[in-house]
């Protein structure tokens, strides 16, 4: 039995990344999916190309910084496959790093608007729908070590993610009453198509991130997708309001710094 058989799980920022990774580890768990982008034209191929393999899966085009788009995904899985058992909100964005008095509005807005607000937005249809279901759930968020660490990476995106600390936690303890678990990874630096422009700036992007990770390397999307696909999973029954690193040892080697 795969760790997601026959979870009906939706997937936010989907299209590509670790998104387009879980969606392919995830279906091949055994997971139902609900793929969701704002790009619908590569949700849509990844949706065709995971039931040309025989897997359960339908793409929305929806921008979950706002509400209805956030609650697109919930009615698609609920239409199409009667409930909603799981999630991995996903979906993110962000800037180059850059000191934190460097940001302007508009960027401060454009991170938190996605990374934060949709975040929330994602969770808060999930929930009402869980709970109305009344069968329980798992959601995992996507996170950072940001998360986890100060002078990590960029303050506009610090900021963010520890308010998704926040809605985990607040998560667990309005809704673990109803059966439903919140967690979140939260990856380092994962190598990805979003993240190839940091790494094409020069090789001093890619030796400051070895050297800054204990394993030496920046994540693979796999590693990251797996560590979702356990959370969501049976096998995490016990474990809610879990902000679990993904980060080859980051955080620990730098509490001790």
């Amino acid at each position: 039995m795969g760790l997601l058989d026959d979870k009906v799980t939706i997937i936010t920022g989907a299209g590509r990344g670790i998104g387009a990774t879980a969606a392919r580890l995830f279906a091949a768990e055994g997971a139902t999916l609900v793929l969701a982008s704002r790009t619908a034209s590569e949700v849509e191929a990844l949706a065709g190309e995971l039931r040309a393999e025989g897997r359960a899966a339908i793409a929305v085009a929806a921008d979950i910084s706002t509400a209805e788009g956030a609650q697109a995904p919930v009615t698609a899985a609920l239409t199409e496959f009667g409930r909603l058992d799981a999630a991995f909100d996903n979906a993110g964005s962000g800037p180059f790093p850059a000191p934190l008095a460097e940001r302007t509005e508009a960027e401060w807005d454009a991170v938190h608007g996605v990374n934060l607000r949709g975040s929330w937005l994602c969770l808060r249809a999930q929930l009402q729908t869980m709970v109305a279901a009344g069968r329980g759930g798992s959601i995992v968020l996507n996170s950072g070590v940001g998360a986890l660490l100060g002078g990590f990476g960029d303050g506009t995106q610090q900021a963010a993610k520890h308010g998704l600390t926040g809605l985990v936690r607040a998560a667990t303890a309005d809704y673990a009453v109803h059966g439903i678990r919140t967690n979140a990874v939260a990856p380092g630096v994962a190598r990805t198509s979003s993240t190839e422009d940091w790494f094409a700036a020069g090789p001093e992007f890619e030796a400051a991130v070895s050297r800054s990770v204990p394993l030496g390397r920046p994540a693979r999307p796999v590693e990251v997708a797996e560590a979702a696909a356990w959370l969501l999973s049976d096998r995490a029954s016990y474990v809610t309001g879990v902000i679990l690193p993904v980060d080859g040892g980051t955080t620990a080697a730098r509490t001790f710094l």
